[in-house]
């Protein structure tokens, strides 16, 4: 009988948390962002938002932002069957193609105005990146799943055979990040020199675009079985899983080209803290990474792919033990191990809103593959009690971009840039809400759409529970 009272308990308490996550993405998410970000004067999404959701003056538009808007309303079109999204989603397809794309050398640009031409914020001007065209083919094959229309699938495709002939490096595998505007990888060695602020990481392969590049393309495969991106797709998964992923179990971020990582442990302090940005752990980076590889696997159809889940599970087992706040709850943005030492210091004491939202998508993920061990679900119930308590804006709609407890000053800040909309917060709360909802407690019966990615999500957690079984 208590094993009986332990689930009734547990019955009840999904179900009061089903509710808060429904209305903090249906009322304090989506209908605070669309159809407000839309902006039909200019095409594309309005991305400088203030924290009460009044438009910006100015308006920046980034491939990355751009992109991530429509894949949220596609997938949120099909989540809630709602028109609002559906049309807020075949909106963004046409900014995509004709001002985010470079017609004559190909590429997405990395930052247009907010008319879609020349911009020379942060320095990008015709410069071009794998990370953001990665995030182009996200979208575009988010809006096929949801239109069925042909254009988008070509786009993306097209996208996708532009990566593989200008980024990907035949000698030595992975891909480079740094493109020009026509189209040339370059380095700190190459006659075009940059003047964009990311310039530190010019001459390195790195995580970042690497675990976006693998979950673009999982979303690509699922509605284009082609075989040459299933051997790419494969190759990603096992360079990430197997190269960038330490034994530890969190990712170097950058490497050279021939894969020798970037480390500065064994520099002089100032040397070693100016280059912070290339060499920490990004505990939200390890245990996202973790879930894309789970979804690159199961996506590829890899049977009893044990080797993959270990490592997702070593990377979120890491980040629990080395990157939790044990007194308020939440990951900590970043850590390092100094040389000599075996255990992780944190050297940044702040924990912004993706990773956050990341780490509750991943706990739960965790205790439905594994739950027999109690300490995902209680992280999961934690981390949504810190969610609650400092990153949802019950008043203005939204999450603060850092959390409150160490950061109060978000709470006037802008809840939009180039580098915050409602990517990972709406895909966090929509699975979330999938894992959570059951035949007693189905806030959607009437979306047929949501049904269907129900079922969709059971079955790759039943895939990865019966995977689990065999370890």
């Amino acid at each position: 009988m208590p094993h009986l009272k332990n689930q009734l308990n547990g019955n009840t308490e999904d179900k009061i948390i089903l509710g808060e996550m429904f209305e903090a993405l249906d009322k304090n998410l989506l209908r605070k962002w669309y159809p407000l970000a839309v902006d039909k004067a200019n095409g594309g999404y309005y991305t400088d938002v203030s924290y009460d959701f009044k438009i910006a003056p100015v308006q920046h538009k980034m491939i990355v932002t751009q992109a991530r808007h429509v894949w949220t309303t596609s997938k949120a079109a099909l989540f809630f069957e709602n028109k609002v999204y559906d049309e807020a989603a075949r909106h963004g397809f046409e900014f995509l193609r004709n001002s985010m794309w470079d017609k004559r050398y190909g590429g997405f640009y990395q930052m247009r105005d907010e008319k879609g031409m020349l911009s020379d914020y942060l320095g990008f001007l015709d410069e071009k990146r794998t990370y953001g065209n990665a995030f182009g083919i996200y979208a575009l094959a988010a809006l096929y799943e949801l239109t069925h229309e042909e254009k988008a699938l070509e786009f993306a495709i097209e996208v996708f055979d532009w990566i593989e002939r200008h980024a990907f490096d035949p000698a030595l595998k992975g891909y480079f990040q740094f493109i020009d505007p026509q189209g040339n990888p370059f380095d700190r060695k190459s006659d075009y020199k940059t003047i964009a602020y990311d310039d530190v990481e010019i001459g390195f392969k790195d995580q970042n675009s690497s675990i976006h590049l693998l979950e673009a393309y999982t979303e690509l495969f699922k509605v284009w079985k082609n075989d040459k991106l299933r051997k790419k797709l494969r190759d990603l998964l096992i360079l990430i899983r197997d190269v960038i992923t330490t034994p530890k179990g969190y990712m170097n971020l950058f490497f050279e080209y021939d894969w020798t990582p970037v480390s500065f442990r064994n520099s002089p302090k100032e040397i070693r803290e100016k280059n912070y940005r290339l060499d920490h752990v990004s505990f939200g980076h390890d245990y996202e990474t973790g879930f894309l590889m789970l979804e690159a696997s199961y996506s590829l159809s890899m049977k009893d792919d044990i080797e993959t889940l270990r490592t997702a599970k070593l990377m979120v087992d890491h980040a629990i033990a080395n990157g939790w706040d044990k007194e308020n709850g939440g990951f900590w943005d970043a850590g390092y191990y100094f040389a000599g030492e075996n255990n992780c210091t944190i050297i940044q004491h702040t924990k912004n809103w993706w990773a956050q939202a990341e780490g509750l998508n991943v706990l739960l993920i965790m205790s439905k593959i594994f739950p027999e061990n109690t300490i995902y679900r209680e992280h999961f119930l934690k981390q949504w009690n810190y969610i609650k308590s400092y990153l949802l804006d019950y008043d203005n709609g939204d999450w603060f971009e850092g959390g409150l407890d160490k950061e109060p000053h978000f709470k006037t800040e802008p809840k939009g840039h180039i580098w915050k909309c409602t990517y990972h917060t709406a895909r966090a709360l929509m699975n979330c809400i999938k894992m959570l909802s059951n035949e007693n407690y189905f806030l959607l019966k009437e979306s047929e759409g949501f049904k269907e990615r129900k079922k969709s999500f059971d079955n790759f957690l039943d895939h990865w529970r019966r995977t689990a079984s065999l370890m």
